[in-house]
């Protein structure tokens, strides 16, 4: 696993779990359409798994 992730919040977290709330705002997305770029490593891997249903990710 080497490289970088693109992820995009694709959908609001209102209404969401407060655990899921806080994983999005980890990440560093802010609102809908944000998009962040990060290392491609377990640790976001995972952020990324518990929240798969609100964004969107590419490989770069």
């Amino acid at each position: 696993m080497a490289g970088k992730l693109k992820i995009t919040l694709v959908k609001s977290t209102i209404g969401s779990i407060p655990k899921h709330r806080a994983t999005v705002e980890a990440l560093g997305l802010k609102k809908p359409n944000w998009t962040v770029e990060l290392p491609d490593n377990a640790c976001v891997r995972g952020q990324i798994g518990q929240v798969k249903h609100l964004v969107k990710v590419e490989e770069i």
